[in-house]
């Protein structure tokens, strides 16, 4: 076997499917005998879609949610705005769809991709040498052990991967318990995100679209309520009346639970040939729903790097980039999500003051931008590796452009797949396309018509829909130049396993 992915949540699914999709041979460990019904998760950025659309993925969960395009933050009489229309993307919104669509929709692709889930299947030790990873499985039938060239821990919060690795999670758990529960309401509310936030907490209310609301409730009267007592429909309808101040009015629910929430992040990603992604490697608290998104993205980052080296041979430096390109969107993520929700639950001297320097502080066009970019994860980039030549877009995320292809309207994204490099030459002498072929195995290379990101003449994207080198009108050697590039980040023509 060689990935094994552990877990069968969002991360693991993206990722065994993406491997998959290149030819490496994948299997994923569940320790759960059933799928899950919990779906804390309810929402999927900008970012995310558009990996998903790589994929030709995005579309299809589009149609089962619920576009928002702002948050209106309500505090006691006051209130402020956060827009989430993003020009930059196809996707101008964050996308409400309940977890278990999402976690539906990636299990789908990896069942037609023939990857083996075996559920039930418990891992209790890790081994690893320089040829690969020794995992022991207890299941049903009893322990056995699976050697594989590469392990991924998905494996969530309580990952059994980092703690086999000695991995530090470092945080802390914050001391509100949290209400998660799917509400219907007396009252009409605007289809955006609408936070409420009262004396004693704060009540997240993000709309399905379907007259459903996904209720997110930090209640300090409620804080040390035991997570083992059931939620209670007055409980509910209580916290909501009071934090709302009295606008808001329970009519019904359908599920609901109670958990801790934490803000943690792994120390490494990588310990040798085992990599830690997802809920395993950072956990946020629910605030701007980020949590699940970016461990949708942390496999897009990885799974093409596994499949190059699985290939082989790949650049000695490009697994290491996994845990430097990932490790400190995980940080600026938890940091975003820690200081939304340190300012909904504050103590009483910032109370007192929030409800102005909020909207004082997103009324600035810039800071408002930030946080937006931000949040929806289309304002993240990579630092160039030191072992390439960079050119003025590596590591930028690149948009989503039209193109036209053989006389064909398409765009960028279509062209994409999440598992090889995209070469788009929009030149009239076709330099860099021709300069390319020879790496026709693992880089799909295209002579287009169009206007790229920047200027460009010629762009060479990364499987995650990163730059990793363009061409900009009036440099000379473009040919040497796109050689060099493809050398140095999908290795020497011919060079596969």
């Amino acid at each position: 076997m060689t990935v094994i992915v552990v877990g069968a949540g969002p991360t693991g699914l993206m990722l065994a499917g993406d491997l998959a999709e290149a030819g490496t041979e994948v299997r994923i460990l569940e320790r759960r005998t059933e799928e899950s019904n919990l779906t804390r998760a309810f929402a999927v950025h900008a970012r995310t879609l558009e990996q998903l659309d790589a994929r030709g993925l995005a579309d299809e969960l589009v149609d089962q949610g619920f576009p928002v395009k702002g948050v209106d933050v309500t505090f006691g009489e006051r209130g402020l705005h956060l827009s989430m229309d993003h020009p930059e993307s196809r996707f101008p919104y964050v996308l409400m769809v309940q977890q278990a669509r999402t976690e539906a929709l990636l299990q789908r692709r990896v069942e037609r991709l023939g990857v083996p889930i075996v559920r039930g299947a418990e891992v209790t030790g890790l081994a690893q040498d320089e040829d690969g990873v020794t995992l022991t499985v207890r299941t049903a039938e009893g322990e056995h052990t699976e050697r594989a060239a590469y392990a991924v821990g998905a494996d969530g919060a309580h990952s059994t991967l980092r703690g086999l690795l000695g991995v530090r999670f470092s945080g802390h758990s914050y001391d509100t318990h949290i209400i998660l529960a799917d509400v219907r309401l007396q009252d009409e509310l605007p289809p955006m995100v609408n936070p409420f936030i009262g004396h004693d907490g704060i009540a997240l209310l993000p709309p399905y679209g379907d007259g459903w609301f996904r209720a997110t409730i930090w209640d300090r009267t409620r804080q040390d309520v035991p997570l083992t007592e059931p939620v209670t429909f007055d409980e509910v309808a209580d916290s909501l009346r009071r934090l709302s101040g009295g606008r808001l009015h329970l009519a019904e629910t359908r599920w609901s639970t109670r958990f801790l929430s934490e803000r943690r992040q792994a120390r490494h990603y990588r310990v040798g040939r085992v990599f830690l992604a997802g809920d395993a490697a950072h956990v946020h608290s629910p605030m701007g729903a980020m949590g699940m998104s970016t461990g949708i993205q942390d496999a897009a980052n990885l799974s093409w790097k596994l499949a190059a080296a699985e290939r082989g041979p790949a650049p000695a430096w490009l697994l290491d980039s996994y845990e430097s390109e990932r490790h400190p969107v995980g940080r600026a993520t938890l940091r975003l999500s820690d200081i939304l929700l340190r300012m909904a639950v504050a103590p009483a001297a910032v109370r007192a003051v929030r409800s102005y320097v909020a909207p004082a502080l997103m009324g600035v066009e810039r800071v408002a931008r930030r946080v937006r970019l931000l949040m929806s994860g289309l304002g993240y980039s990579y630092t160039p590796p030191a072992a390439v030549t960079s050119s003025d877009a590596t590591g930028e995320r690149v948009g989503d452009v039209p193109l036209t292809v053989d006389g064909t309207d398409t765009r960028l994204y279509a062209e994409l797949d999440g598992v090889r490099f995209l070469l788009v030459d929009t030149s009239p002498d076709g330099a860099a396309a021709d300069a390319a072929r020879p790496w026709a195995d693992r880089v799909r290379v295209v002579r287009a018509r169009g206007d790229l990101p920047g200027g460009a003449t010629a762009l060479l994207v990364r499987p995650d829909g990163y730059a990793a080198w363009d061409a900009r009108p009036g440099q000379d050697g473009v040919g040497g130049r796109v050689r060099d590039a493809l050398a140095q980040w999908a290795g020497p023509v011919g060079a596969r396993n």
